[in-house]
């Protein structure tokens, strides 16, 4: 039999008991909500609200579960299909876009939209650059309404975005100046600084302290330029009189612990954190738990590795890589994921991957049986979550729900 500690065999029950013996993704509601109570308890004592990142988090019943238990309808989206998703499925949602996204797919949002969402009063287009600004004014008069404007803000990642420094200013100044010219095509609502780098670059750049300190540094001077040059603007994105209101929008899973302090945004940007994958596995997160997992089944066995080829290299670095150890062939393979049940799990440089039957090498003590589940760790969600059909949804060890995932 094999080698799983207490929480792995409960699963595994509980996915024989259902017949699952496809590769499947879990969610373990259990350490969400312990996830889920960690965010909602910081951001009350940062007196932040919480945005949820669709994009990481992509399914509806997955999106209602967290904003249930968070007490947010604030959405991030990034991806003009979901975006239309979530308009129809939230009509009371707040969404603001992750990312800047070409005119024409902002338009063909507007052309497939349908349903009680406002987007005049409940929708932020994210605005990088003058020139982006331009092809959504072109849009809206076109058209014949207004857009939301979120401005963008590079706080250090370079990614895009407003710069830093006087090349900022001006690029600020010549935005400020075409929204102030176009009142009935283009509103203000705020600005986005996104900053995983405070908490993922070396050490040798800076203290996540020093980093998160020039980030809103940045973040404080463009703020303070719309109130001292467009304050008119400022004026009417505080009152938020048939628009979103201001928004100032900054942090994500990497760094949304960080912000304890800061005082200038007023909101908080989370999703994959909720779920831990392994790439947040940071200090920052530290006290939340991994609650995501692949569960894909043993196909077949073998005694020891054997590599494919003739002569006696193949057979001797076949003995060499596989001393101690089985070989086997799990159903489904290559995901943006680790081996972490049984222990001491490893898939096999010299053999290679496959999506179709992955190879994976156990200790000969802690080898799984025939149709005996494995269980992998994947490393993001985005990605991940959108592989596996419905999501299932465990508490206690069982299987208490299927959420399907988001499809376009």
């Amino acid at each position: 039999m094999s080698t799983h500690d207490a929480y792995f065999s409960r699963l595994q029950a509980a996915l024989q008991a259902e017949g699952e013996l496809l590769p499947r993704l879990i969610v373990d509601l259990d350490r969400l909500d312990h996830n889920i109570d960690q965010a909602v308890a910081f951001a009350a004592q940062a007196g932040k609200a919480l945005r949820l990142v669709e994009k990481s988090l992509p399914s509806f019943q997955l999106l209602d579960y967290i904003a249930r238990r968070a007490g947010t309808r604030r959405l991030m989206s990034f991806h003009q299909p979901f975006l239309n998703l979530d308009a129809r499925h939230w009509p009371d949602a707040d969404i603001l876009l992750g990312k800047p996204l070409p005119a024409a797919l902002a338009e063909r949002f507007y052309q497939l939209h349908q349903g009680g969402f406002d987007p005049q009063r409940q929708l932020q287009w994210l605005i990088d650059a003058p020139e982006r600004l331009q092809q959504y004014l072109a849009l809206a008069q076109r058209r014949g309404i207004r857009l939301n404007v979120n401005l963008e803000l590079d706080v250090g990642l370079h990614r895009g975005g407003i710069p830093e420094g006087e090349a900022g200013a001006r690029m600020l100044r010549e935005i400020l100046r075409t929204i102030e010219q176009y009142p009935q095509h283009l509103a203000f609502t705020g600005f986005m600084g996104y900053e995983p780098h405070v908490a993922m670059v070396p050490r040798l750049f800076g203290s996540p302290a020093r980093l998160l300190a020039q980030a809103m540094a940045t973040y404080q001077a463009r703020v303070e330029q719309v109130q001292r040059e467009a304050p008119d603007l400022w004026a009417q994105a505080l009152a938020a009189d048939g628009q979103p209101p201001l928004t100032l929008n900054t942090a994500g899973s990497p760094t949304y612990r960080l912000h304890d302090q800061e005082q200038l945004s007023n909101e908080l940007a989370l999703g994959s954190g909720l779920l831990k994958p392994a790439y947040f596995d940071l200090p920052s997160l530290a006290d939340h738990l991994p609650a995501l997992f692949i569960a894909t089944p043993v196909l077949k066995r073998a005694p020891s590795l054997s590599l494919p080829g003739l002569g006696r290299l193949p057979r001797l670095l076949s003995r060499m890589s596989g001393r101690g150890r089985e070989a086997m062939f799990v159903y489904g393979g290559n995901w943006l994921a680790d081996p972490v049940s049984p222990g001491g799990l490893a898939p096999s440089a010299l053999y290679g991957s496959s999506s179709n039957q992955q190879l994976l090498l156990a200790p000969t003590s802690a080898a799984p049986q025939l149709d005996e589940l494995v269980f992998l760790r994947p490393r993001q969600s985005e990605a991940v979550l959108l592989q596996f059909g419905d999501l299932l949804a465990v508490r206690g060890g069982r299987v208490v729900e299927r959420w399907p995932v988001f499809n376009g």
